[in-house]
């Protein structure tokens, strides 16, 4: 698991492995919270590798990267002339991500008006594109992530309850660093060896004298 960027023998990261190898085989959704910088994507990625899908695609989609007008489309693709500047058929990351796992990265910040359309593809497997009557059939694995409270956005009527569900079948909440210090020694060696690593590769790209 080195090799895949997870570093740390702490007990609270030894957890997080746990429930790595438990869930990876299941399919289920997996939501996993944490502050920013703890590795949500790199655990993400671990289940997906470890799991029946490791063969199939990984597709990422940072929620809170995208302007919410246009999320929709990222999400479920558009046909041409679906709106605007649509000139041509475009896929989204669903499709994309056929066969595979979906990444849905700050799900807290998908718009409480895409969240139903979401939540009918976690129920159904289905979906349409953007200007399409056409219905898509979704083979995809959903991993959630997000650094905010999401229970306490339910409470607060920002993020649907049902949605919540569907997506936490499995939680996984990431310790951050101050919460397993013993692992900072082995995190050091490890980004010092990479820079290493990179140093060398540069410099026989790159050669001086």
């Amino acid at each position: 698991m080195a090799d895949s960027g997870l570093i740390g023998s702490s007990e609270r990261f030894q957890a997080v492995l746990d429930d790595v190898q438990i869930v990876a085989p299941a399919e289920c959704a997996v939501l996993v919270q944490g502050e920013t910088g703890t590795g949500k994507e790199v655990i993400a990625r671990a289940i997906h590798d470890s799991g029946p899908r490791h063969s199939g695609p990984f597709v990422g989609l940072n929620c809170a990267a995208i302007p919410g007008a246009l999320l929709e489309s990222e999400l479920f693709g558009h046909e041409r002339g679906a709106f605007t500047g649509a000139v041509t058929q475009t896929s989204g990351r669903f499709q994309a991500a056929h066969g595979g796992t979906l990444f849905l990265d700050e799900i807290g910040d998908l718009p409480l008006e895409l969240q139903p359309k979401l939540l009918r593809v976690l129920q159904e497997q289905q979906y349409e594109r953007l200007g399409s009557s056409r219905t898509l059939r979704a083979d995809v694995r959903v991993i959630a992530a997000s650094n905010q409270d999401l229970w306490q956005m339910v409470e607060q009527k920002t993020f649907r309850e049902d949605l919540y569900y569907r997506l936490s079948v499995f939680p996984i909440r990431l310790p951050s660093l101050r919460e397993r210090k013993d692992d900072i020694p082995s995190l050091v060696r490890h980004l010092s060896k990479n820079i290493h690593a990179r140093w060398a590769s540069l410099s026989m790209r790159f050669p001086t004298g």
